[in-house]
């Protein structure tokens, strides 16, 4: 896919009715508009350290879990394990280049990762969003920003265009969430504010540099979503606790980490259940809160069950090895112009049939 597309603008642009009932967590007046009208708006006090520690407990837990895996297999000679969390992965990369991308590839959700995509706050908030019928969507991820490592930094791009033409009629809001203080130094997300209110998804590329991420050029954000860039990039610093909520339709990148630590951070997201969520056909939503139960009993073990990158590109080499693969392929690739070739996308001629992805 090579040309732009247009959708409703006012999918992201339009407040949708508020209950009169004020729940907890929820933004107040001026953050709902900001979010609606530039796209973003950040909370820098959302979470106390004591709610997001099981969330970093978790985070360490998943790397002592691949750090074993690739010791036992012979891939690494030391585990690190008195590293601690914001040094350890950093040392098991020289070792393994690729590890980050193993864990930012882990399909599992821990207890902690459940609990935090289904708090009670966030879901009152992305009920101010959409409405309370709320769903997640099958893309979420556990960011590993290692320092100076370049699958860690992704370029900028609208969410939209790693899913199906399907997405551009949903609004599919995101909560970022670091695990540390993030700033400009140690690679915190910018923002494109308004880039979003034409409602037009710009023409990007495939792929940026040695990545599997698509690029959106700054004079593709200029000349067709209106985006002034010495005016309009915004440099979202959010503390330890803070959230940063972004649409989907929203240009947004992260910068390189150039300090000594490894900046952890997760992204979630929701749209209406009974809308598609455009990814392919691949993985479906989980069902989080109706308009009858707001309390709802949350089917996560059958949706873990569904590991979306072993959908997303099924080689024909089914060796022991691919467990340990460090490549990111999927139908987004397709939907581009392919103007860089690396080892990711070699990975994508290798899938069974790539014509079989389709929309869900």
């Amino acid at each position: 896919m090579t040309n732009r597309e247009r959708a409703d603008p006012s999918i992201f642009t339009k407040i949708p009715p508020q209950s009169q009932e004020k729940k907890a967590g929820q933004l107040d007046e001026a953050q709902l508009k900001q979010f609606f009208e530039e796209g973003y708006t950040l909370v820098p006090d959302f979470f106390s350290r004591e709610e997001l520690q099981p969330v970093r407990d978790a985070v360490a837990d998943c790397v002592d879990r691949l750090a074993n895996k690739l010791y036992d297999a012979g891939k690494i000679t030391k585990k690190h394990q008195d590293a601690g969390l914001f040094k350890r992965m950093t040392l098991i990369e020289k070792q393994f280049p690729g590890a980050a991308v193993l864990l930012h590839k882990t399909g599992w959700l821990p207890q902690a990762f459940r609990d935090l995509w289904s708090d009670q706050k966030l879901l009152n908030v992305v009920e101010q969003f959409i409405g309370t019928e709320i769903a997640g969507h099958p893309v979420w991820n556990l960011r590993v920003k290692v320092p100076q490592n370049e699958e860690a930094t992704v370029p900028w791009h609208q969410d939209s265009a790693y899913l199906d033409s399907d997405a551009l009629k949903v609004l599919q809001p995101t909560a970022w969430i670091p695990l540390l203080d993030t700033n400009e130094h140690n690679g915190c997300m910018q923002v494109a504010k308004g880039g979003h209110r034409s409602g037009i998804l710009g023409k990007h590329v495939c792929c940026a540099g040695g990545t599997w991420y698509v690029d959106l050029t700054e004079e593709e954000m200029e000349k067709t979503l209106n985006v002034n860039m010495k005016e309009d990039i915004v440099t979202c610093e959010v503390p330890y606790g803070g959230v940063l909520f972004i649409n989907n339709l929203i240009p947004h990148r992260s910068l390189q980490n150039y300090s000594e630590d490894i900046r952890w951070s997760l992204d979630l997201r929701w749209q209406l259940p009974h809308l598609s969520n455009g990814f392919y056909g691949l993985k479906g939503n989980v069902l989080m809160r109706t308009k009858e139960d707001a309390n709802l009993v949350i089917d996560f073990d059958s949706f873990d069950k569904v590991d979306r990158h072993k959908e997303a590109c099924k080689p024909e080499d089914k060796d022991d090895e691919a467990e340990f693969d460090t490549t990111i392929a999927g139908p987004w690739m397709l939907r581009w112009e392919m103007v860089h070739q690396n080892r990711h996308t070699a990975k994508l001629q290798e899938a069974s049939d790539p014509t079989t992805w389709h929309k869900a």
